[in-house]
């Protein structure tokens, strides 16, 4: 696996637990795992874009996405593949360089073509089966910071990393 310089994300399922929760007057809530928020900044720290692709189409991810800075933010998408092949052609990224993580079927197309993918531990068998490596965590506790964090590991970076941080941690808000 090569240090990745774009790493893509499905949302719900990944970022949440994929619970929708409506009210009775049409509100929509979605949970974030905070911890996820570290997960964005330590691919920053080593210069890595952060993008996200969800087949949702709502503010709730729109604005958590501005919120932490993402890169790149496709919503409503039906296929993932034509989106990261397109992307990856318009800003000229190897697609060994992407690095994708995602937890269910619409996201198998995507693990096919990228350099390294992942799922949650709660993914289906089916999934599991299709990606690099399943992950410890479960969608919505944080699997997304696991995710950048291993890959930070398996290159001997992690260290480096967290170097970064406490050396200029003035700079960043989370």
């Amino acid at each position: 696996m090569n240090l990745p310089k774009l790493i893509l994300t499905d949302i719900d399922g990944v970022w949440t637990d994929g619970g929708m929760y409506y009210d009775q007057i049409d509100n929509e809530f979605k949970k974030f795992n905070t911890s996820d928020s570290a997960g964005v900044l330590f691919a920053k720290l080593n210069s890595m874009r952060v993008g996200i692709i969800t087949g949702e189409d709502t503010n709730i991810v729109s604005r958590r996405a501005k919120k932490l800075g993402v890169d790149f933010l496709f919503l409503g998408v039906k296929n993932k593949r034509e989106v990261i092949l397109k992307l990856c052609e318009e800003h000229k990224i190897d697609l060994q360089s992407v690095a994708y993580i995602g937890d269910d079927i619409n996201d198998i197309l995507a693990f096919e073509i990228v350099g390294f993918s992942a799922c949650p531990s709660n993914a289906p068998d089916y999934v599991k089966s299709k990606c690099d490596i399943v992950l410890t965590k479960k969608g919505g506790e944080g699997v997304f910071r696991e995710f950048v964090e291993y890959i930070l590991n398996y290159h001997g970076t992690m260290e480096l990393t967290i170097q970064k941080y406490l050396n200029n941690s003035k700079k960043f808000v989370q």
